[in-house]
C-alpha cells in the first residue's frame, strides 16, 4: 500500500493507492487562504500539517487494515510558497503563495542584474515564483530576513514534520528561480540575487527517491509504520503527470481549470522563456518538461456563466455546442485575459474584451466565444512550446473543463492533436505522488506509471479546423492591436 499526499491551496488531500493500482480510498481537510492586503496570498504552514494529520485520520478511519500496511509516502504540493523557517525551525510568518503578486518589482530588478537568469532558470522571474518573495522580505521586512535560516516549499514543509529532513525535488525546486535546471542543482548565481546560499536551502533528490523515513513517534501518532520511506515527491503539475502516466518524452496533458496548463514532457532542458513558458525538471531522473500557463481558462467560462444568469457552465457549454457553424463564425471573438496572461505574453495588464458583437449576439453566441477564446489562448501556448523544441499528438484532457465533450472536441480540432478524458478515473497530484512513494521503494517505473483508463478520445476534425483557423488569424491581430 501507497500513501499520496498533495498540499493544495484549498485542500490537503490523500489518496491510497494498492499495488495492484487500485485507488483504495481518498480524503481531504479544506484549507482557506489570508490576503492581508491588495495582490498578497498566505497561508499557515501549521494549517498544512494539521490538514494533513487530519485528511490522514479519515483515510485510516475508512481502511484500517490497508492503512497499517502502508510501505511508503509520496508528496505532492503547491508549487513556489516561500515557508521561512529560523534556526530552531519555526516559522517566522505566513507562507507566500504561488499567487501573491507583491514582488513584480523585485522581479524587475533581479532580471537586470543577473542577464543570464532566464538560461540558468528556465523561466521569466515572476511574482509567482519564490525568490522574489525572498527579495521583497529582504527590502520590506528585513528583522525576519535576518532570522531565516531555511526556506521550504510547502510540501517541504509537511516533509519536515515527517521525517525531520529538509529535502526537496527537481520539479519543485525548479519553480523557485534557484535551481540551475539543467544541471539540477542549486545556483550560487540566483542565490545570490536574494543573498542568500546553499546553507539556506534543503537538500536535493529525484522525486522518485527516498528523502527520508517516517519518524517512529508521528508514526505511532498517524497509526503508519515506522521508518516506511519518504519519496522525494513533486511540484503539483508534475505529480499530476506520474498520475496520468505521463512520463516519457512527447507525453503530456492539458489541465483546464481556473488556469489553463500544457505539460509537455522533454527528453532535455529545452527553455524558451521569451515567450513566458516554464522549462522544468521532472519528477524521474533524465527528464524535463515544458509548461505553458494562461491565467483564465475555465474560470473565463464559469465568469460568462455568472453574468449570463445561467444555472452552471455546463448548460453554457452545452448551448454554445448547438450553434451550427455558419452561428459559430458570426459569434464575437473573446480575449481571455481576464487577469491578465502569462505564456505567451507575459503581461499582467492585459484585460479580456469581446469583439464583433450585434444585435445578433444572444447567450449560446456569448458562451461560445468564450469557449473559443480559451481555445485560442492554449494554442498560443502550444506554439510557444512548440517553438522550444515539444512535440505532442496527445493530450489528456483534465480539470473542470473536461467533463464538456464540446470543449474538447474543439481543443482537438484547433490544437491538431488527439484529446483523451478519463471520466472519473484518479488523476491528480495525490495519485503520482503515491505512485512516487512506490517508486522510492525500489520498483520499476513501467510497473507504477500507468495511464488512466481512457473514457473518450477526440481527433482533430478537418471542416472544424478550417474555421477555427480563420476566426484564430484573427484572434492574433485583434491582440496585437490591444
Amino acid at each position: 500500500m501507497f500513501i499520496g499526499i498533495d498540499i493544495g491551496t484549498s485542500e490537503v488531500k490523500v489518496l491510497l493507492l494498492a499495488p495492484d493500482h487500485r485507488v483504495l480510498g481518498s480524503a481531504g481537510t479544506a484549507l482557506t487562504v489570508q490576503r492581508p492586503h491588495p495582490g498578497h496570498s498566505e497561508q499557515n504552514p501549521h494549517d498544512w500539517w494539521a490538514a494533513t494529520q487530519s485528511a490522514l485520520a479519515q483515510l485510516r478511519a475508512a481502511h484500517p487494515q490497508e492503512f497499517a500496511a502502508v510501505q511508503a509516502i509520496g508528496l505532492s504540493g503547491q508549487m513556489h510558497g516561500a515557508v521561512l523557517l529560523d534556526a530552531q525551525d519555526q516559522v517566522l510568518r505566513p507562507a507566500i503563495l504561488w499567487n501573491d503578486t507583491r514582488c513584480a518589482l523585485e522581479c524587475t530588478e533581479m532580471m537586470a542584474e543577473l542577464p543570464d537568469l532566464t538560461d540558468l532558470a528556465g523561466s521569466l522571474a515572476m511574482p509567482g515564483f519564490t525568490a522574489p518573495k525572498l527579495r521583497w522580505v529582504a527590502k520590506h521586512e528585513p528583522a525576519i530576513f535576518k532570522q531565516v535560516a531555511k526556506v521550504l516549499l510547502p510540501k517541504d514543509y509537511v516533509r519536515l514534520k515527517l521525517t525531520g529532513d529538509y529535502v526537496s525535488d527537481m520539479s519543485d525546486a525548479s519553480g523557485t528561480l534557484w535551481l540551475d535546471v539543467q544541471k539540477r542543482t542549486w545556483s550560487d548565481a540566483l542565490l545570490a540575487l536574494t543573498g542568500l546560499t546553499q546553507a539556506h536551502m534543503p537538500r536535493l533528490v529525484e522525486g522518485s527517491a527516498p528523502s527520508g523515513t517516517l519518524k517512529a513517534d508521528v508514526a505511532q501518532a498517524l497509526g503508519l509504520p515506522k521508518g516506511i520511506v519518504v519519496a522525494g515527491g513533486a511540484g503539483d503539475n508534475a505529480a499530476s503527470a506520474m498520475g496520468m502516466g505521463a512520463v516519457d518524452s512527447g507525453q503530456g496533458f492539458l489541465s483546464l481549470g481556473t488556469s489553463g496548463v500544457l505539460f509537455v514532457v522533454t527528453p532535455s532542458y529545452q527553455p524558451n522563456a521569451a515567450s513566458a513558458t516554464h522549462a522544468f525538471c521532472h519528477a524521474v531522473p533524465g527528464r524535463w518538461h515544458q509548461m505553458s500557463v494562461m491565467l483564465s481558462a475555465a474560470s473565463s467560462l464559469q465568469w460568462v456563466t455568472d453574468l449570463l444568469g445561467a444555472p452552471n457552465a455546463g448548460v453554457v457549454a452545452e448551448k454554445a455546442g448547438a450553434l451550427s457553424a455558419a452561428q459559430r463564425a458570426a459569434s464575437p471573438l473573446f480575449l481571455p485575459y481576464l487577469g491578465g496572461e502569462r505564456t505567451p505574453h507575459n503581461d499582467a495588464n492585459v484585460r479580456g474584451s469581446f469583439h464583433g458583437l450585434s444585435f445578433d449576439t444572444d447567450a449560446a453566441r456569448l458562451g461560445y466565444a468564450v469557449i473559443e477564446g480559451v481555445t485560442f489562448g492554449l494554442k498560443d501556448g502550444l506554439a510557444a512550446l512548440n517553438a522550444a523544441g515539444s512535440s505532442v499528438q496527445r493530450l489528456s484532457l483534465v480539470g473542470g473543463g473536461a467533463r464538456s465533450s464540446f470543449w474538447a472536441q474543439q481543443l482537438a480540432s484547433a490544437l491538431n492533436v488527439d484529446i483523451v478524458t478519463h471520466g472519473s478515473s484518479a488523476v491528480g497530484g495525490a495519485l503520482g505522488a503515491a505512485r512516487l512513494g512506490w517508486l522510492a521503494t525500489g520498483a520499476a517505473s513501467a510497473d507504477v506509471c500507468l495511464s488512466p483508463e481512457v473514457e473518450a478520445t477526440y481527433r482533430p476534425i478537418a471542416a472544424e479546423q478550417t474555421l477555427l483557423l480563420e476566426r484564430y488569424a484573427t484572434f492574433r491581430s485583434l491582440y496585437q492591436s490591444t
